[in-house]
């Protein structure tokens, strides 16, 4: 972004955007069995973020979301969960930074200006198959988007760390409550390569049996008839999901432990 451009959206961005309402999204993917999220490293800052942006005044939450992820993934059809609302008094998303965005980008942001004021942020988690998202693309005031191990994060501005963490819980709720795998697995998979997704988000370890017998009771997979290509004849079958079984599943709630 140019100087002459961010200035603009810092004296006139409040006629375009919802001034005091954010949206952050912590974009989760499963990749050898490590479960990563999207982040993105600011310009002249030491620090990362979750992805996010403003709401057009005319734009409904759930379509900005979608809008803004599409710009970091390039993916259409995300699956996405509005699951905590960031309202503290003392948090707001540019006033940490404002000094440096300043100095580095020559631009001035009045003591008085909407960015600098409270920023109430709703926070969604995305669900997206790992290897869609072959070039994430960093916004203006970020150098790079890149995958992170959930495990190994780097340093995180703002309450983005808090925001991670409560992402957690409600995915992990859902695990529980929910299928979770459409939207991070490939087409087709194996049942161990299911479990070791489960156990990832659990941070756990799950009976096989009992995991194998719980999933096929759910009637949302179906076995494909395939086995993995280039392997022993005594290679695990290859599952999908039925999609008609699993949106039932998702609005009426399973009972998974």
């Amino acid at each position: 972004m140019q100087s002459q451009d961010l200035q603009h959206f810092i004296d006139h961005g409040h006629q375009v955007y919802l001034p005091h309402v954010s949206i952050d999204c912590a974009v989760f993917g499963f990749h050898e069995n490590e479960l990563k999220i999207l982040l993105l490293k600011w310009k002249h800052l030491n620090g990362w973020s979750l992805p996010g942006g403003y709401i057009l005044r005319t734009e409904h939450a759930d379509v900005a979301a979608h809008r803004l992820l599409k710009q970091r993934t390039g993916l259409d059809q995300v699956f996405l969960q509005q699951y905590h609302t960031f309202s503290g008094p003392g948090r707001n998303k540019i006033q940490d930074s404002s000094r440096a965005i300043e100095t580095n980008y020559h631009v001035v942001i009045p003591e008085d200006n909407w960015l600098k004021e409270r920023v109430v942020s709703i926070g969604y988690y995305a669900l997206v198959e790992y290897s869609k998202v072959t070039n994430p693309q960093p916004d203006a005031l970020t150098e790079t988007c890149a995958w992170c191990d959930i495990h190994e994060l780097p340093t995180l501005l703002f309450d983005h760390q808090e925001m991670i963490s409560e992402a957690l819980k409600a995915l992990r709720a859902q695990l529980i409550h929910h299928p979770v795998g459409l939207n991070l697995l490939p087409k087709e998979f194996t049942m161990l390569e299911l479990q070791r997704l489960y156990e990832t988000i659990l941070d756990t370890t799950l009976d096989r049996a009992n995991f194998r017998k719980k999933l096929l009771g759910l009637k949302i997979l179906k076995k494909t008839g395939e086995r993995p290509s280039g392997k022993a004849h005594k290679t695990p079958h290859l599952y999908s999901f039925d999609k008609r079984q699993y949106a039932k599943a998702l609005k009426n709630g399973i009972s998974f432990s």
